[in-house]
């Protein structure tokens, strides 16, 4: 009969059978590095394309002049100046949108009354494109800032609504009849059941907001704007710099990914109770 001899853990001193592989914790896995292979790749290729002539630098410019121009629009100003304006822009809208989102998908996730007053209007709204409202909204509000801020907060309201309703409607039944068993009064179940029950939902209804919040503020400002990253897009394609062009996409890209990543953070200390 074949015995084990443990061995000592590096990381804790405790005994593992031979053989056998230790579990790594998230914070020492390896980045794998294959991912990497396709962008640089494409780089490369891009690179020499453009250094070749096969890529004109008038239709897109390579990704060294791309650099040098990310490089002299933020020494100048130009692109921090935007940025901040663009920021303060999509916070705004986001702040109202999840305030409404999160208020209507409550109410009518809740309430059979406030299902049948608000979800049918919501409903028809959000088949609009409502990228196509821009228009309507420079008539109503004019050019200043409250159309742009109203664009993002119409893009952020939708998916908000209907993923926190369908988060609230969709709680297990068994578990609010053994809440109101224990005798959980109704803020109670709602404290301690319905939010919990419907956070996974709510929080993948953020990220899909904030990614629509940035592309309305990209044709928000690229419409009718005298500032912000869009307008830093639109001056620039005037001036067929579409250098610069390409250091506003890939800012707005990197703004995107940013709060994605933000989100997935919150969403795992928010939803620690659910087993991996």
């Amino acid at each position: 009969m074949s015995t084990t001899h443990p061995l000592p853990s590096a990381a804790s001193g405790a005994q593992v059978p031979r053989g056998a592989t230790p579990r790594v914790g998230p914070a020492v896995r390896r980045i794998d590095l294959r991912r990497w292979i396709s962008p640089i790749a494409i780089l490369v290729i891009w690179q020499l394309a453009s250094s070749t002539g096969l890529l004109a630098e008038d239709e897109l410019a390579s990704p060294w002049r791309v650099v040098t121009a990310a490089v002299d629009v933020t020494v100048s100003g130009e692109l921090p100046e935007g940025l901040g304006v663009s920021l303060l822009r999509v916070v705004a809208g986001v702040a109202i949108g999840l305030v409404a989102g999160v208020g209507f998908g409550l109410l009518s996730g809740l309430s059979n009354w406030g299902g049948l007053l608000v979800d049918p209007p919501v409903q028809m709204l959000r088949t609009l494109p409502h990228l196509a409202l821009v228009p309507l909204f420079i008539l109503w509000f004019g050019v200043d800032e409250t159309p742009k801020v109203l664009l993002v907060a119409l893009g952020v309201l939708f998916p908000m609504y209907l993923n926190v309703h369908a988060g609230v409607r969709g709680v297990d039944p068994k578990l609010l009849e053994a809440a109101q068993v224990s005798g959980f009064t109704r803020s109670e179940r709602l404290r301690h059941v319905v939010l919990p029950g419907a956070m996974p939902s709510t929080l993948t209804g953020l990220r899909l907001a904030l990614g629509i919040a940035w592309l309305s503020i990209v044709v928000a400002e690229t419409v009718s704007a005298d500032s912000g990253l869009g307008y830093m897009i639109m001056n620039a394609r005037e001036f067929l710099r579409t250098d610069v062009i390409v250091v506003g996409l890939v800012v707005y890209a990197l703004l995107g990914l940013g709060t994605d990543a933000l989100v997935r953070r919150l969403e795992r200390r928010a939803l620690r109770w659910r087993p991996s």
